[in-house]
């Protein structure tokens, strides 16, 4: 129980940055834009670093991310460093 509520206060706080964000708000998000802000400001990730997250979150046919399946897959791949 305590494992699971440490993983999602993480994701919720992912989840409501990106609802902050300019495309976020309906829970989808350019990938174009997501990667500018991951790549670009605050402690930034390499593109390489940002394909892998991209990867395991899964793109939509019409290129959007899904906000929640990203939260997912970065908090995933935080528990397994």
């Amino acid at each position: 129980m305590h494992r699971q509520q440490q993983q999602e206060a993480p994701q919720r706080e992912i989840l409501e940055a990106l609802r902050r964000s300019e495309g976020g708000r309906k829970g989808f998000m350019e990938v174009s834009l997501l990667r500018g802000r991951l790549t670009g400001q605050g402690e930034r990730l390499t593109h390489r670093e940002v394909d892998e997250l991209l990867q395991e979150a899964g793109l939509g046919s019409d290129g959007q991310l899904h906000c929640e399946q990203f939260a997912e897959a970065v908090t995933r791949n935080a528990a397994k460093r």
